[in-house]
């Protein structure tokens, strides 16, 4: 069987859909291990292209407007191209009331690059995020799995040229 879903899915390599084969065996239905799925392609490949949307909805056995629908919900599933280093700089009230915006315009003004979009060397990209969960320590950034705590713009340089 992995063998024709191989010769049928040129999009994804031999080990993603054996992974994606084993996520789904874990769940009670395909639907419910698609997040997984997409977050195994993406893992490999740094975003989910409509090539890979197709490949997986093959897998599961779902449509693919419902994998795309699932796909463009979350916003840890990228669907283009994204850098190296994602940064989202947290947008809550607090972080607001902490100088949020000026953190947001500092970045994109040092970066050259508005919210949502990606450096020409794709070494960053720029996200907002609703609240990361350290309204105590704020403004706060997230860049890839670290969380940077009262921000200051001279911090911020610091950040960006460690992650070059």
């Amino acid at each position: 069987m992995l063998n024709k879903i191989v010769n049928d899915t040129f999009e994804l390599s031999y080990e993603e859909i054996k992974e994606i084969l084993e996520v789904k065996r874990s769940y009670e239905n395909s639907r419910a291990s698609s997040i997984e799925a997409l977050k195994i392609v993406q893992k490999k490949r740094g975003w989910i292209s409509r090539s890979s949307i197709n490949a997986i909805s093959k897998i599961l056995r779902i449509s693919e407007s419902d994998l795309e629908e699932i796909a463009t919900f979350y916003s840890q599933i990228f669907r283009k191209p994204v850098g190296r280093n994602i940064i989202r700089y947290c947008d809550s009230v607090v972080c607001y009331m902490h100088g949020c915006e000026d953190i947001k315009f500092f970045l994109e003004k040092r970066l050259n690059i508005f919210i949502g979009e990606t450096t020409k060397d794709f070494r960053f990209t720029l996200l907002p995020t609703c609240c990361l969960g350290a309204c105590d320590k704020a403004p706060v950034i997230m860049i890839n799995d670290h969380t940077y705590f009262c921000l200051t713009l001279k911090l911020i340089v610091e950040l960006l040229e460690s992650y070059k």
